[in-house]
């Protein structure tokens, strides 16, 4: 699954499949977090609390540009969280 960003010891990952929703998985130490893009709930996972409103933070500035990758299927580098 390709790296699409990482910032405070969080990494982003998007991978292309057949399963919806579009959504984007957040990996921190063990902690793991699957996140819907369109909605931004984490659907399934369990990070703790700080890194999960870390993600969201990212994921709100970044979220048309990961809709358009899983659109059209061709990854690139996000900006990590400032």
């Amino acid at each position: 699954m390709p790296e699409i960003a990482r910032f405070y010891g969080i990494v982003i990952k998007l991978f292309f499949g057949v399963h919806p929703p579009p959504h984007f998985h957040a990996v921190y130490g063990e902690y793991v977090g699957l996140f819907n893009i369109d909605t931004l709930e984490m659907i399934e996972g369990d990070l703790p609390k700080r890194a999960k409103e870390l993600v969201i933070e990212w994921a709100m500035i970044n979220k048309d540009e990961m809709k358009n990758m899983w659109d059209v299927q061709e990854f690139h580098k996000l900006p990590p969280l400032e």
